[in-house]
């Protein structure tokens, strides 16, 4: 069965696993390999339009949706 999750806000609608596709290949922007990746934090917070990241516990980072 496949579930798609999405977040709606003042007419806009984000759907969350394209915001982990988007972490994932910054990960491997910075010369990583996705094998690496042990755990993602994604934090989405639409009022502001952004999402955070945090990778492997260390790894911090931002984005705009």
């Amino acid at each position: 069965m496949k579930i798609d999750y999405y977040v709606e806000l003042g007419g806009n609608q984000t759907a969350l696993k394209g915001l982990a596709e988007i972490v994932k290949e910054t990960w491997k922007g910075y010369g990583n390999k996705v094998k690496d990746l042990k755990g993602v934090g994604i934090y989405f917070k639409p009022e502001e339009n952004k999402c955070y990241y945090v990778i492997n516990g260390d790894t911090k980072g931002e984005f705009e949706v």
